[in-house]
C-alpha cells in the first residue's frame, strides 16, 4: 500500500484546500476491507478512473457510482467498501469552501456524494497522468498540477459576511467557548450560530465535537498497543468524566471505547495517519 498527504503549493489555493493525498491499495494487500470514516466536517474530492466503481454505507442509506466523486461533510460514521484494488487521489477541501466558490453543491448539503460534480471532474488524459506520478511517489508534480487545475475555479471565489465570520471563527472554535468566540468577534452568538450553518451546513457543536473526536482517535492510534488511560483521557478531552466519554464516543462512532480498541476498523487504523 502506497499513501502521502501534502498541502499545496500554491498559497492562494491553500486558502480552500487544507491538503492533497493519495493512497493505493493493490492485489497483495491484506488491510481491512471495509473500514470507516469518523465524522467529518470538511469535504473531500476522490478522483480516481472513471469505470471504477465506489461504494458508500451511511448509516441505513449506501451510495454508489463510477469515478470521480464529491464526499460532502457526514456527521456519523460512513462505511467504506475497498476489497477490490484501488489508486485515488483525494483533495481535502477547508471547511466551508464549497460555499465560497460556489462548486457543488448550489445550496449547501451534508451526508451526501455527488458523483461526477460539476467543474470537478478532470479530464481522462490529465487524471490518467497524475495517478501515474501517483504510483511513482511524485507527490510534489501532483500537487503542483493539482494546483494549477484547481486556479481558474478559485479565481472565481467570493466571500460574503457569512464566509467571513466562519473564516475568523474557526482558528479560534475549541479553544476558548463559543460565547466567547463570538465576543471575540463582536456579534452575537445567534449570529455566529446562524452564519456557519448557512456557510458549513453544520451547527457550531457538532463541529468542535467532530474535531474533539478527531484529536482522540488520533491519540488512541499513537498509543499503538498501549492500554489507555480512560479517566486521564476524558480529562485530556474536556469531557466531564470516563462515563461522559464512554456515551460520546458512542453516539460519535457506534461503538464503545473497549470495543472499538478490538476492532480497529476506522480507516486511521488501516491505512495510518496519512489522513
Amino acid at each position: 500500500m502506497k499513501s502521502w498527504k501534502r498541502p499545496p503549493l500554491d498559497l492562494k489555493i491553500s486558502q480552500y484546500v487544507d491538503c492533497y493525498w493519495f493512497l493505493e491499495k493493490d492485489d497483495s494487500d491484506t488491510s481491512l476491507s471495509n473500514p470507516r470514516l469518523n465524522p467529518d466536517p470538511a469535504a473531500h474530492l476522490i478522483l480516481t478512473q472513471a469505470d471504477l466503481p465506489y461504494r458508500y454505507t451511511l448509516k441505513d442509506n449506501e451510495q454508489s457510482g463510477n469515478g470521480a466523486h464529491l464526499l460532502l461533510p457526514y456527521t456519523s460514521t460512513i462505511t467504506l467498501h475497498h476489497s477490490e484494488p484501488f489508486a485515488i487521489i483525494g483533495i481535502k477541501f477547508r471547511v466551508g469552501a464549497l460555499y465560497s466558490f460556489a462548486a457543488e453543491p448550489t445550496s449547501h448539503q451534508i451526508n451526501e456524494v455527488i458523483n461526477n460534480p460539476a467543474n470537478l471532474s478532470p479530464q481522462k488524459p490529465f487524471f490518467d497522468a497524475l495517478l501515474n506520478l501517483g504510483s511513482q511517489d511524485k507527490s510534489e508534480v501532483i500537487c503542483a498540477e493539482l494546483d494549477r487545475w484547481l486556479t481558474p475555479l478559485f479565481q472565481k471565489a467570493q466571500e460574503d459576511r457569512h464566509s467571513q465570520l466562519v473564516h475568523a471563527a474557526l482558528p479560534i472554535l475549541g479553544k476558548v467557548s463559543i460565547e466567547e468566540v463570538a465576543d471575540q468577534l463582536h456579534c452575537s452568538r445567534r449570529t455566529l450560530e446562524r452564519s456557519f450553518q448557512r456557510v458549513t451546513g453544520l451547527t457550531l457543536k457538532q463541529y468542535c465535537s467532530m474535531q474533539t473526536l478527531e484529536r482522540l482517535l488520533t491519540h488512541l492510534y499513537q498509543l499503538n498497543d498501549s492500554p489507555p488511560d480512560w479517566s486521564d483521557i476524558a480529562t485530556q478531552f474536556g469531557f466531564s468524566d470516563q462515563s461522559h466519554l464512554i456515551r460520546s464516543l458512542k453516539i460519535a462512532i457506534d461503538t464503545t471505547p473497549g470495543d472499538y480498541l478490538k476492532q480497529r476498523d476506522l480507516t486511521i487504523d488501516v491505512y495510518g495517519d496519512f489522513e
